[in-house]
């Protein structure tokens, strides 16, 4: 069966370079596609299931790939979707963020703050040098128009009833979507909002155990 991965904003397929599924699931990494101007996550979802063939499928989504996971759920009806560090519907989002959504502060942010060490700290929490230069790699490379429109896709999101169906695994430390905010079915204990990185291991297993029911 495929499982089809979509990474988080900015990312691509390497942020799921640690991650190993069980026998019997062949992974297909899914690329962003462009957005149309102002265009919702619904609607953008909408366009980016062609991507997704009509065979049995699984899908797992990191971060906005989860929330964008969610959308597809809807559209698609996979066997499971698994989200990681991520949250299933808009009323999850962090009261802050829903807040600088209201008064639009995400369109005057630079794309490039981003990938300043400052704000990497404060997103990711405490990560390794290695993961670092990875998350430095994507700010430095990622679209700016899809980042741009990435953050008012999330901001602007209004999906508020969780798809049953839906399992997510998030990390007890994760300070870009603190757990207090969410309601995850898995919690990595000491994991941040990079757990597919510097928690793989851990990770991997309950993918395991996921996907051994299906």
């Amino acid at each position: 069966m495929k499982a089809y991965f979509i990474s988080g904003l900015g990312a691509d397929k390497k942020a799921f370079q640690r991650i190993k599924l069980p026998t019997g699931y062949e992974p297909v990494y899914l690329d962003w596609i462009a957005p149309e101007k102002n265009e919702s996550l619904t609607n953008y979802a909408r366009r980016f299931s062609s991507l997704i063939n009509d065979e049995p499928f699984v899908l797992i989504g990191l971060s906005f790939g989860g929330m964008l996971a969610c959308e597809l759920a809807r559209l698609r009806n996979p066997a499971k979707t698994i989200i990681i560090s991520s949250i299933p519907t808009s009323d999850e989002l962090p009261w802050y963020f829903k807040r600088a959504g209201r008064i639009g502060l995400h369109k005057y942010v630079p794309v490039n703050l981003l990938g300043a060490a400052t704000v990497l700290k404060n997103m990711f929490g405490t990560i390794s040098k290695e993961d670092k230069a990875l998350i430095y790699n994507y700010a430095k490379f990622a679209d700016r128009n899809l980042v741009r429109w990435s953050l008012h896709a999330i901001l602007s999101w209004q999906q508020h009833e969780r798809l049953p169906g839906v399992v997510h695994v998030h990390g007890s430390r994760d300070f870009m979507l603190p757990v207090r905010y969410t309601h995850p079915d898995y919690i990595v204990e000491d994991g941040g909002h990079l757990i597919v990185f510097n928690k793989a291991e851990e990770v991997n297993r309950i993918l395991g155990e996921i996907l051994a029911t299906n």
